[in-house]
This record gives C-alpha cells, structure tokens and sequence, in this order.
C-alpha cells in the first residue's frame, strides 16, 4: 500500500523554489516556440496591428532584423504570412504562384540575413483570394476540393524554390498532402518538411488574424465547410491519420489553448512531433486581460505555453515567442 498522510505530505515537493524547480515535471525553452510574423509591402515599414496589441506587419527590410532577434534567443523558426495588396487578390490566388510575391522575397531576406534559423511558410490561398477562403470557389460559392489541391501544390513548389524550410498547408482540403509530397519528391525537394494543419477547427478566434493579413471582412459565407466542427474530436484523429498516411512530417492542431484535449489525444495516439498555434484571439485575449488588470501578463504568458507542453505538444506558434523566450532566459 502507498503511504498516507502523515506519513506522506505532499506538500513538502513544493515548499521551496529550488524543490519545485527540481520536481517539476514539464519545462519550457525557447526551442519550443515558432514565431510568426506578417509581412507588408513597402520599406522600413511597421504596420501595428490594432486587434494584435504589441504585433505588427513588417515590411520585408525590416525581416532580417527580427530574424536576428528570434535566434538571439534561441527560437529556432519563424512563420511567415503576408498581406498582400488589394490590387493583386483575384478571384484565383494568382499572386500566390508568383515567384516574386511577398513570401519568396521573405524567405530570402530571412535566409541571407540568418541562414541557421528555420522558415515556415502558409499554403493556403485565403491571403491570395478576392472572397477570402482558402481555396477556388464555383459559382454557388462552394470551395473547389481538387481544383484547389492542383494550385496548393503550386504554391507549395513555389515557396520551396525561394528557400522555405517547412511548407505548411492550412487549407483543410482534401488530398492536398500527399499531392504536395509527390510534387516535393518529384522536384528535388526532398528534405523541404510539411507540416500538416491537420487538426484546423471552424473557430471564432481567428478574427485578428484575418485583421492581420487583410481578409477581414471580404469573406463570403463561412469556412465550416471545409474546417473542422469544434465538436469533433474522433474527425481529427481520422485526419492526423490521413495526412501522416500521404506523408505529413509534422501536425498541428489549431486553435491551442480551447483544444488541448485534441493535441493530448494525437500526440498520444500517434507519438509524432504535434504543434499546436496558439491563435490571434487567444494571444488578444492574454494582453486584452492583462492591460485591464484581469492578471500579471508574465504569468499568463507562461503559464499558457505550459499548458499546451503539458498537452503533449511538441512546440507552439505563438505571438508571444519573443516574449517567453526573454522570460525564460531571464
């Protein structure tokens, strides 16, 4: 039989700093964090971002820099998305083929500027799209499935010619892996890694995001078509499944915080290297809370990204990478 109180106090693992430090049972590093930043045309540009308190959109000049910053620290990758000019969002997503467009020009400032740390990039043509969903649309506004894989896998080749690290298809369409892995193989861009939004829910905490890169408003219908039910639990196994099936690296589960359940459940189901993103309305909601004085914005950080490693995950995107990787060093 296990001893019982008095003889076994529990309390006595966390009567000093140096006894909790040394029990403690999950830890964070700043190896744990991939940090996304958006991207705007233009020179020596910092656009805030008025739902995002403390996030802006950089100008690509201005990439190096903070690319810099993030390895200083010890962050390993940074996540790019871009907002791309009204002018050049079609019904199409043309500009998402275009070698030149705002992600190849980041990847390659980034890459000259810090070439040991990682890049991830968005296949996804909702910052390309007119409408605002993430893939073509007919006429009865319904997303095209195969139709968007072809274009998916265009974009993705296209982001791995200009020096992307990680392609990581958001989209949520069918097919769309393992169409990517066969195009990478096939190209000569067999080490280029996906990491497979496998686990992307209908969610209602993306409005900043979409505030970010410009999408905000333009969306006609919704995305439940195509994203997951926040109900469902057993469809996002079958889909983790599905895209380590077709060849996916990595999976994300996104949102973060409101789906630890899920990421616990597919890093015990699977044992691959899950991510989680810890999304726009969940990083508002922290600083939005800790400027009303709602709690200590340090604490809340933290203890937030050490949720999401308690869930089992692998590593998190989050806006608050910086933030963490100082409070952790400190």
């Amino acid at each position: 039989m296990s001893a019982a109180y008095p003889a076994l106090r529990m309390r006595r693992g966390r009567s000093s700093a140096w006894m909790r430090a040394m029990l403690a049972e999950h830890r964070l590093h700043a190896s744990d964090f991939i940090w996304p930043l958006f991207i705007c045309e233009g020179r020596a540009c910092e656009e805030p971002i008025a739902a995002l308190p403390g996030v802006s959109r950089w100008s690509i000049d201005r990439l190096g820099a903070k690319a810099e910053e993030a390895a200083a620290l010890g962050i390993p990758c940074v996540a790019l998305f871009p907002n791309t000019p009204e002018k050049l969002r079609t019904e199409r997503a043309d500009e998402a083929l275009n070698r030149d467009n705002l992600i190849c020009r980041a990847i390659k400032a980034i890459k000259d500027a810090v070439p040991e740390i990682g890049v991830l990039t968005d296949v996804a043509l909702d910052p390309y799209t007119a409408h605002g969903h993430d893939g073509l649309v007919d006429i009865a506004g319904n997303v095209i499935n195969d139709d968007t894989v072809s274009i998916l896998v265009e974009q993705a080749l296209v982001q791995a010619e200009a020096g992307a690290d990680i392609v990581a298809p958001s989209d949520m369409m069918d097919g769309r892996i393992g169409a990517i892995r066969d195009a990478l193989e096939r190209e000569g861009h067999q080490d280029v890694a996906i990491m497979a939004y496998a686990a992307k829910y209908a969610s209602a905490f993306y409005g900043p995001f979409r505030e970010a890169v410009g999408s905000l408003g333009r969306l006609k219908g919704d995305k439940r078509g195509y994203q997951m039910d926040p109900a469902n639990i057993e469809e996002a196994l079958r889909e983790v499944e599905l895209d380590l099936a077709e060849g996916a690296d990595f999976v994300m589960v996104k949102p973060g915080l409101p789906y630890l359940d899920v990421v616990a459940r597919v890093k015990d189901a699977f044992g691959v290297p899950t991510f989680a993103y810890e999304v726009s309305g969940e990083y508002a909601m922290i600083e939005h809370a800790a400027a009303a004085g709602a709690g200590d914005r340090d604490a809340l950080i933290l203890e937030t990204l050490l949720a999401f490693k308690r869930a089992g995950a692998t590593g998190v995107l989050t806006y608050h990478a910086l933030d963490a990787a100082r409070l952790i060093s400190g």
